[in-house]
């Protein structure tokens, strides 16, 4: 893509409602625009890395044997109301009525919708277990929205729910999710450490939430750092093994970890070896629900058993938020010049500055090493640009893109590039040729 021909509008300022540095650079980037109070337009920039963080999703959410659907974001106010959830949300459901007077919600999460499917589908337990997902924006009327994108009241959310017949197997679809949800986040860059969490108006009585740490984070959090250490599973783990995905389950939420609403300060962690304990700040990326048959029962969902009797069947939820996790992953991964981020989620995997366009040899090497970075299937974002020199190092440092291809007069006349790498602003000056061998190998 040429920057010539994008739509990217940076801004030199630091805007003055934004109060924390993720909303302060996607504004300056270009990459949201605020449209009212807690609500984004996203623009390409920010499109593209919002994708990105889907697709990820998508990816460990269909291989950990969720299927994907999509459901209505208005919903039918009766379904909350057969649930008993329609009064408990309060001033966060956006009500509406419709043209008939019928009174219908702005879904601030599916429970409801997602039962009413499988009661209306499902009759035996040979059909189970079953996980559907869907990614699908959602609005909490939030009462002070902040942040930007990390507490907006429009945002995106991936939610799966699973359907077993007893306990036993909601547990082992919790742990799968549990697993997809580990690897989710290290693709992405991230450090994520699964906490104990209140299950709060969703309901039920195990949940996790998935913590990412960063020192600016929303709320303080306390782990032992033995979660430094755990490896999280590889592509080729099994989904299908529950014993293995229980052991993992169990490494993972052996060592000691809790928010603050969940810290123990005089039981267990006190227990802790001093150099052992972990005090920082985290941020919420993930949040997962056991909640047994609290919506099968009130909602007639069940199936036939083996022994020909009819069960109510056993239920979990699992959320990600796509939208706050780029916000995230900016509060984990920035430096005093702008975004650095992870390469499984750039918007771009490389960044071609021409410093001197209208230059004949400058143009031409340039366009070239444009040409053959994206034949070699390189996605970039090319500064073809008549700006300063200056502007132009400051843009792409902003936009955080893990590479930097630096073309000037005397290099484009040698056949050399620099490569700059973002995150530790190390330069190399190579030929094209070598270039293409350095880049394979770091992206």
């Amino acid at each position: 893509m040429r920057l010539s021909n994008y739509f990217l509008p940076i801004l030199k300022e630091n805007p003055k409602e934004a109060e924390i540095t993720s909303h302060r650079l996607m504004l300056r980037a270009g990459m949201i625009r605020q449209q009212a109070a807690g609500i984004y337009s996203w623009l390409p920039l920010g499109k593209k890395v919002l994708d990105k963080v889907c697709n990820i999703i998508r990816e460990e959410q269909n291989r950990a044997g969720a299927l994907e659907i999509w459901m209505p974001t208005i919903q039918p106010a009766d379904l909350w109301r057969e649930s008993g959830r329609y009064n408990d949300y309060g001033k966060e459901i956006l009500r509406v009525q419709d043209r008939q007077g019928r009174d219908m919600l702005y879904g601030p999460t599916n429970e409801e919708i997602v039962t009413d499917i499988f009661r209306c589908y499902v009759r035996s337990y040979r059909e189970l277990p079953l996980n559907l997902y869907h990614i699908q924006w959602k609005f909490r009327d939030e009462i002070r929205p902040r942040f930007g994108v990390m507490r907006s009241r429009e945002f995106l959310m991936k939610d799966a729910y699973s359907f077993d017949l007893d306990h036993e197997g909601a547990r082992a679809s919790y742990n799968r999710m549990f697993v997809a949800y580990l690897r989710t986040f290290t693709r992405m860059g991230l450090k994520a450490i699964p906490m104990r969490a209140d299950t709060g108006p969703i309901g039920g009585d195990l949940s996790h939430e998935f913590i990412i740490l960063a020192d600016k984070g929303e709320s303080d959090v306390f782990c032992d750092r033995k979660y430094l250490e755990i490896p999280v599973p590889g592509p080729n783990v099994d989904f299908s093994d529950d014993s293995a995905m229980a052991n993992i389950v169990r490494q993972w939420t052996m060592p000691y970890a809790a928010t603050e609403e969940m810290h123990d300060e005089n039981g267990i962690w006190a227990e802790i070896r001093q150099d052992n304990r972990f005090a920082t700040r985290g941020i919420e990326v993930g949040h997962i629900f056991h909640f047994g048959t609290k919506y099968s029962v009130p909602m007639g969902a069940a199936v036939m058993g083996p022994d020909g009797k009819e069960y109510p069947v056993f239920m979990g939820s699992y959320g990600i938020g796509p939208s706050r996790l780029v916000a995230a992953v900016i509060e984990a991964s920035h430096d005093e010049y702008g975004i650095v981020w992870p390469k499984g989620i750039a918007p771009f995997d490389i960044g071609i500055i021409n410093m001197k366009p209208g230059d004949t040899h400058c143009d031409s090497f340039s366009q070239m090493c444009y040409e053959q970075l994206q034949s070699a299937g390189f996605d970039c974002l090319f500064d073809d640009c008549q700006e300063q020199v200056g502007s132009k190092f400051a843009t792409m440092d902003l936009i955080g893109l893990p590479l930097q291809v630096i073309i000037g007069p005397r290099g484009a006349t040698a056949g050399e590039v620099e490569i700059k790498d973002r995150k530790s602003s190390v330069r190399k000056m190579m030929s094209f040729k070598a270039a293409i061998n350095h880049i394979t190998g770091v992206i």
